[in-house]
C-alpha cells in the first residue's frame, strides 16, 4: 500500500517551502498524493496542482495534489482546526467568506505589531509582509522574525514571551465556529475533516460531544493518524470514527523548516498514512 500525506503547509501560510517545491519533495519521497491545507488560504493550490500536472509519468501526474485548506476555529475555550479536502475553491460564496477570514487576520496582525512596537521591538506588518510575500501571516512568522532579529533565543521563547495566548501582546481574532467551517467546506463541495483532536486536550467527554455536534452538521472525517499521536491516541480516534461513521484521514502537518525534524510523509519517522484513506474519501465524494 502506497503512502499519502493529507495535511501539509506551504509558504502561502506558515510553511517554508513554495507549493511547487512541496510537490517536488512529495515526488522524491514516493508519495502518491498530498493535500495542500494552508491556513485560511487557497493561494498555493494553482501552483501546486499545475506543477504536479507537469511532472507526468506515462501520461499520469507523479503525485496527486488534493486541493485543501485548514480553518482555525473556536469551540468554547479551545482552538479547533477543521481541514477541508477536495474543495472547489472557485466557488463565489467560499471566496467571500475566505476574504472575511483574511481581513480579520490582517486586523489582528496590525494590532499585534503595534503592541510589540510598544515593547520596544522594531516590527511592522509591512515588514512581515515584505519578508513573506504572498503568505498569510501567522504567529509562526512573528516567531521567525523575533528569533532572526535577536529578540529571542528560540522560536519557543518568542511564543512564551510575546506571542502566546496569555501574553500581554497577543491579540485574538474573530474566529468562526467549527460548525461554520464544516458548513463552508460542504458548500465548496469538499470533505470536512476534524484535525488532530488529541492536541486540544479537552477530555474524552467534551471531545465526544464536539464530534457528535460536528457530525450532525456534516462532518465527514477525522484525523486518525498524525505525527505526534501515541498508539492510544490512534486507538481513540479509530473508536470515534467507528462510533460516528467517519472517514479516516491523516497527515504529517508538514511545515518545512518551521517545524524542524518533522518530515513530509513520515512525520518524526514513524508516520504512515495509507492510500486506502484517500480511496475511501474519494468513494464518499462520488456518493455525494
Amino acid at each position: 500500500m502506497r503512502a499519502v500525506d493529507l495535511h501539509t503547509h506551504s509558504n502561502k501560510s506558515d510553511g517554508s517551502l513554495p507549493p511547487a517545491e512541496l510537490v517536488d519533495l512529495a515526488v522524491s519521497k514516493g508519495l502518491c498524493a498530498i493535500a495542500l491545507t494552508d491556513h485560511d488560504t487557497t493561494d498555493g493550490l494553482d501552483e501546486a496542482v499545475s506543477h504536479a500536472a507537469a511532472l507526468c509519468r506515462d501520461g499520469q501526474p507523479s503525485v496527486e495534489v488534493v486541493p485543501g485548506i485548514e480553518f482555525s476555529t473556536k469551540y468554547e475555550d479551545k482552538d479547533v482546526h477543521v481541514v477541508g479536502l477536495y474543495i472547489a475553491c472557485d466557488a463565489p460564496s467560499f471566496h467571500t467568506k475566505l476574504q472575511e477570514f483574511i481581513d480579520s487576520r490582517t486586523g489582528r496582525n496590525i494590532k499585534m505589531c503595534q503592541n510589540l512596537q510598544e515593547a520596544g521591538i522594531d516590527i511592522s506588518y509591512e515588514a512581515l509582509m515584505a519578508r513573506n510575500p504572498g503568505a498569510v501571516i501567522t504567529r509562526a512568522h512573528y516567531a521567525s522574525f523575533l528569533f532572526e532579529k535577536g529578540y529571542v533565543k528560540s522560536r519557543q521563547e518568542a511564543f512564551a514571551r510575546y506571542l502566546g495566548d496569555h501574553t500581554r501582546y497577543f491579540v485574538p481574532r474573530e474566529k468562526v465556529t467549527p460548525i461554520q467551517a464544516v458548513d463552508l467546506i460542504l458548500q465548496a463541495g469538499g470533505v470536512p475533516i476534524l484535525a488532530h483532536p488529541p492536541l486540544y486536550h479537552m477530555g474524552s467527554d467534551k471531545l465526544d460531544r464536539l464530534v457528535f455536534e460536528l457530525k450532525s452538521a456534516g462532518l465527514m472525517g477525522i484525523e486518525a493518524v498524525y505525527s505526534t499521536y501515541s498508539r492510544q491516541d490512534e486507538r481513540d480516534m479509530l473508536s470515534l470514527a467507528k462510533k460516528y461513521d467517519l472517514l479516516l484521514s491523516g497527515g504529517s502537518d508538514f511545515h518545512g523548516s518551521n517545524k524542524p525534524n518533522l518530515d513530509l510523509g513520515c512525520g518524526y519517522g514513524g508516520l504512515f498514512v495509507p492510500e486506502e484513506f484517500l480511496i475511501r474519501i474519494k468513494e464518499r465524494l462520488s456518493i455525494h
